[in-house]
């Protein structure tokens, strides 16, 4: 068997599917790493427009998270790979964290959550005062929930902050504040362009001094730091810059490979919104770090690199789009839709590279079950495949 697949010239290419993906596998968790899987929401396919309140999937999204646990990794919930601020809202979200908390403390499952500003409303520029409230209502519920928090980056605070002195200000206190070490998140503005000049500067060299100056000044409260710049060298400076006993959990979903390998003197961890559909190879990959074998984690992980800059292609925002169609294709969900319509944010020559090269990978259970989905799509759009 073999399936068409359209191309951005027009064209089509045939595509021969794999007929051997990857073994199931279950196993704990790493030692020498740590690696958090940024985890999508599935949403119920009947509420799922642009002009509905989210409505979420529960069982099956939970059951989502179940598998990346069996698999050894660490979920990151509610972070921007469960849309995030792009059609899923803070009582959802916080629900999500409720949920997905409790269902990891059942199976000793290690979790972290998003904790940002979402519940203020986007058209009004907020106080410092207003936003640091915003923060620690998500930041109390996190905590509440028994989790770790991730401060995720926020548009409140990049619309109201005059300069460095008001992240200061914010972060010290919410740092001050936290009941346990929280991971600081730096998203930059190729995954959402509201937080261009985060920090205080469009310069990144003074924005990463500012970042600095905030851990230096609470370095017992920060367990770690995820940075989302798609710039490698400037991951490996701060990684190389940061206190002792501070991890840095890459989030660049480009270079995560040669990043979590490290270069002899320091290595990332990795929290990462690629390892939701690559989980089998990632928690592969982990195991081939705890043998002391980094040639052979170096041999699982690089090939998935092209599908994960595929994934991540401008408009990086759009990313999820791809993880989700993923995810039906492998048959964790009964559907390809997503809350607010993102499910058409993506063009389908883009979607079936997505396709194509996640099947050369091995990562569909049921190879015949994402090719006939594939073709689904296709009939769906007036393609004959």
């Amino acid at each position: 068997m073999s399936i068409l697949l359209p191309s951005v010239d027009g064209a089509f290419r045939r595509h021969t599917p794999l007929t051997a993906p990857l073994a199931p596998l279950s196993c704990g968790a790493a030692h020498s790493r740590t690696f958090y899987s940024a985890a999508h929401v599935v949403a119920d396919p009947l509420a799922a427009s642009a002009d509905s309140e989210p409505v979420i999937d529960w069982e099956t999204t939970l059951a989502f998270r179940h598998r990346l646990w069996s698999q050894g990794l660490g979920v990151a919930e509610a972070m921007d790979t469960a849309q995030r601020g792009m059609g899923l809202d803070w009582p959802a979200a916080a629900e999500l964290i409720r949920r997905s908390a409790a269902d990891a403390g059942s199976v000793g499952g290690r979790i972290v959550c998003g904790a940002g500003t979402d519940q203020l409303a986007p058209d009004t520029v907020h106080s410092l005062a207003v936003i640091t409230s915003a923060y620690e209502e998500q930041l109390a519920h996190v905590e509440a929930c028994g989790a770790g928090a991730v401060l995720m980056a926020s548009r409140a605070l990049a619309a109201a902050a005059r300069g460095p002195e008001d992240y200061l200000e914010v972060y010290g206190t919410l740092l001050r504040q936290s009941a346990r070490p929280v991971v600081l998140h730096w998203l930059g503005p190729m995954f959402d362009p509201a937080l261009e000049g985060y920090w205080g500067h469009g310069d990144l060299d003074e924005a990463t001094d500012v970042f600095l100056k905030i851990i230096a000044e609470c370095p017992e409260k920060v367990d770690g730091i995820k940075v989302s710049l798609l710039d490698a060298g400037r991951e490996v400076d701060i990684r190389r810059r940061l206190p002792a006993g501070v991890r840095c959990y890459t989030g660049d979903d480009y270079h995560y490979p040669e990043l979590i390998a490290g270069d002899g003197e320091r290595s990332s961890d990795a929290l990462l919104g690629i390892f939701d559909p690559i989980a089998p190879i990632a928690a592969r990959a982990a195991i081939a770090l705890d043998r002391d074998d980094p040639a052979g984690f170096r041999e699982l992980l690089d090939p998935t690199v092209a599908l994960s800059r595929h994934l991540f292609a401008p408009p990086t925002r759009y990313y999820k789009t791809g993880v989700v169609l993923l995810a039906w294709l492998a048959g964790y969900q009964e559907h390809f839709a997503m809350v607010g319509g993102l499910h058409s944010a993506r063009s389908l020559p883009h979607l079936a590279t997505a396709y194509e090269l996640a099947d050369d990978l091995g990562l569909f259970p049921d190879p015949e079950l994402a090719e006939a989905r594939m073709r689904q799509l296709f009939a769906l759009h007036g393609v004959a495949s």
